[in-house]
């Protein structure tokens, strides 16, 4: 008897592989966490609220000390030297040096000032222009504005002074830098302190959201045990908590990014009009992409760690009866 060979056979359904169902159950999991804090509002909202609050605050701290950095920024690169010479060079010799200090490698730039230009600017700005006029002669040296180029090191910075203080033209070298470096010395300090502020607000955090995980918890306890008398393992049952956690974290650190571009928003005008009242161009830096993703890996984090550590350690307490 023959064989007939059906090519339209219906071929068998092949189940789910594992990290299909995996990936199912998480998916099923995260929504009913989700769910379950949108059931409960106003608890999840003081919670959400307290943590955002909570990440704002360094974040807000970071961005102040991030703007004071940058104008910082700016005064370090208009440090220059003030370079006087001595009161029996002439012109033509002040600006023969000028040009021969500007070939310097570690020099940007030189700009010469006359004494005459500088006397004449000082009645300007002064106001006692006619107290000059009768001055029997010009008290004001020539003056040199040595620009160092950017790739000086503070070592070589203090080289290039004392250089310039040593030749035979030169009267006197000034150049005030102790006032950046007290401010730069601050910022150190200030980035320091919102380091430690935040690890302890983190771990505030972690405790504020351990808590909430430790009382839900505590209302499922029944469900719990009826989940494990079915043979579930403690990290299947710890996993709507961790999701939990998750979610609260996430919330949380959103709206504290919420938080900080408002306050943004609120103080742009009065730094606008700060910055046209001293013709500057002042503007306020905003967090970037990367900073508001860290913030946000951050709180997710902080929420995980909280929910496992109160999952993981009550979780074992409750055992079938």
């Amino acid at each position: 008897m023959a064989v007939t060979r059906h090519s339209d056979a219906v071929a068998p359904v092949r189940s789910s592989g594992p990290v299909t169902i995996w990936f199912t159950r998480h998916v099923s999991t995260a929504l009913g966490s989700l769910g379950r804090i949108v059931r409960q509002p106003f608890a999840s909202l003081m919670i959400i609220l307290v943590i955002a609050v909570t990440l704002a605050l360094p974040a807000a701290l970071h961005l102040a000390v991030k703007n004071f950095a940058a104008i910082s920024g700016n005064w370090d690169d208009a440090l220059d030297f003030s370079v006087f010479l001595r009161d029996d060079l002439s012109v033509s010799e002040a600006q023969g040096l000028a040009r021969l200090i500007g070939q310097r490698a570690d020099v940007e730039a030189v700009r010469f000032i006359s004494a005459d230009d500088a006397l004449r600017e000082f009645k300007q700005q002064s106001g006692f222009g006619d107290a000059l006029d009768h001055l029997a002669r010009n008290p004001l040296p020539h003056t040199l504005i040595v620009r160092p180029s950017g790739v000086n090191t503070s070592q070589s910075m203090m080289l290039l002074r004392e250089e310039l203080q040593n030749l035979p033209e030169t009267d006197l070298v000034q150049l005030d830098t102790d006032w950046v470096q007290r401010f730069q010395a601050i910022l150190d300090i200030a980035r320091q302190t919102i380091l430690i502020g935040s690890m302890l607000l983190g771990l505030a955090i972690i405790i504020i959201i351990g808590n909430t995980i430790r009382l839900d918890i505590q209302n499922r306890h029944d469900e719990i045990e009826v989940t494990k008398l079915f043979g579930a393992s403690n990290a299947f049952v710890r996993r709507p908590f961790l999701w939990g956690g998750f979610w609260y974290g996430l919330f949380g650190a959103s709206l504290a990014l919420g938080l900080v571009q408002y306050g943004l928003y609120l103080l742009r005008p009065t730094v606008a009009r700060l910055a046209g009242l001293y013709q500057s161009g002042i503007s306020v830096l905003t967090l970037d992409a990367g900073e508001s993703l860290g913030i946000i890996g951050i709180g997710v984090l902080l929420g995980l760690v909280g929910s496992w550590s109160a999952a993981a350690r009550h979780m074992r307490a409750i055992e079938p009866r």
